[in-house]
């Protein structure tokens, strides 16, 4: 089949899960300016699941990512259209604190970017600017060992985070990212730029943090999508899109990851994931 007709094809929806939801998305949309970026998302995430967003590159995956904890809205022109709540809340609503909402959903990054501060201060940081009111010495032990790093710095809180390696970096960013005590962990590659052992033990701590935590991450490495998500949600450029200039995403299939790649009921997911586009 040729790819023009596998990207005209409808886009199938995917069933809402049974389990209970923490993020919903209905109709969302998004523009950076007079630019399309998201057009009509409209998915369940899972609570205490990890839900992989995968695609080709300019899709929209980190558009969605960063909109489900408003980050979008420190770039100039960014507006959106539709409604995600979390918890059942309209996260847009005039009462909806921004800072707020994103110390219950954390982000992690791509490139590990510790603060050229201690290890101890990293993970300190901000929890101590959100008015944390506990014993931080418990805190910082509990989020490193939370984040598989405590053994390997214990002996070292007080030298600089920078002076980890990469793998130990990101880590810390999660260490971080857990000591103001979210629900919800966003991950947007947070293994591209790591080795394979570094890779492998940030996902064995992906699987341990779903217990406590929902995760969605965006992910590049469909290996990786399989290995470590229950759900997937599928990303593509919208075809009525290509002709205007713009790249538009959309969700071209959303259903469990093991269904999803071994059954895909779109065509175009099982071309992304074969290898056919993308």
């Amino acid at each position: 089949m040729p790819i023009s007709d596998i990207l005209a094809r409808p886009v199938e929806s995917a069933p809402t899960p049974a389990e209970s939801t923490v993020l919903t998305t209905n109709h969302l949309s998004v523009w950076y300016g007079a630019s399309p970026a998201l057009k009509d998302i409209t998915i369940d995430i899972p609570r205490n699941r990890i839900t992989a967003l995968i695609g080709p590159s300019g899709c929209g995956k980190s558009t969605l990512l960063r909109s489900f904890n408003r980050m979008n809205d420190l770039i100039p022109g960014a507006r959106m259209e539709g409604q995600i709540t979390f918890d059942g809340q309209d996260i847009a609503a005039p009462e909806v604190d921004p800072v707020a909402l994103r110390r219950r959903i954390g982000m992690v990054f791509q490139k590990p970017n510790p603060f050229p501060k201690s290890i101890y201060q990293n993970v300190a940081w901000g929890a101590r600017i959100n008015g944390y009111k506990g014993d931080m010495d418990d805190l910082v032990e509990r989020s490193l060992r939370r984040a598989a790093l405590w053994d390997e710095v214990k002996s070292k809180l007080n030298r600089s985070g920078l002076e980890l390696s990469g793998g130990q970096q990101q880590r810390l960013c999660i260490a971080r990212t857990l000591a103001v005590e979210p629900e919800v962990i966003l991950m947007d590659e947070p293994c591209s730029a790591l080795d394979p052992i570094s890779t492998a033990r940030v996902e064995d701590l992906m699987d341990d943090l779903k217990a406590d935590y929902s995760i969605v991450i965006v992910t590049h490495n469909m290996q990786q999508a399989r290995r470590v998500s229950d759900m997937t949600a599928c990303m593509m450029l919208d075809d009525l899109s290509n002709g205007n200039g713009h790249r538009t995403g959309i969700v071209a299939e959303f259903s469990p990851t093991d269904r999803l790649f071994t059954n895909p009921k779109d065509p175009r997911t099982e071309a992304y994931i074969t290898g056919r586009i993308g």
